[in-house]
């Protein structure tokens, strides 16, 4: 019975040491630059805009979103992709699509090497250079009667 008694105990250490590391702790924006929005949703509000390397306090967690407090001390939520534990030093303009990918252990060099099996990237990247104006993809919602953008 003691076993279980202390297993217990040293559970809900471990699991309040987590917790707490998520509220309160530090994060750097790991991307060039990031919308700070008042929600969770892809059409939420944005409060400001940050910079790579800007150090951010976690508020609490919803998920893939972090609610953060900003250095201009406003409150605002982000997906948590974009952020790291350790701060991003970037030769350059690294933008959000290339930390993702390096992240994922996708380099120039290693779509060198998928060219070289064949594969061509060319309408990859035409769709990434496009943009949709916002009030078009809130239109598009609107009328598909869509989920809003969660």
């Amino acid at each position: 019975m003691k076993k279980l008694v202390l297993i217990g105990f040293l559970l809900v250490i471990v699991t309040g040491i987590c917790f707490s590391q998520a509220a309160g702790s530090t994060m750097y924006v790991a991307v060039k630059t990031i919308d700070l929005k008042n929600g969770t949703g892809f059409f939420a509000g944005k409060v400001e805009t940050l910079k790579q390397g800007d150090a951010v306090t976690v508020v609490s967690v919803n998920g893939k979103w972090l609610q953060v407090r900003s250095p201009a001390r406003l409150t605002g939520w982000a997906q948590s992709d974009n952020f790291s534990s350790r701060v991003v030093v970037a030769s350059g303009s690294a933008t959000a699509k290339e930390v993702a990918l390096a992240g994922k252990g996708f380099s120039a060099e290693t779509e060198i090497e998928y060219r070289k099996e064949g594969l061509d990237y060319s309408q990859v990247d035409a769709m990434e250079r496009t943009v949709v104006p916002l009030a078009d993809l809130e239109k598009f919602v609107k009328d598909g009667r869509l989920k809003e953008g969660k």
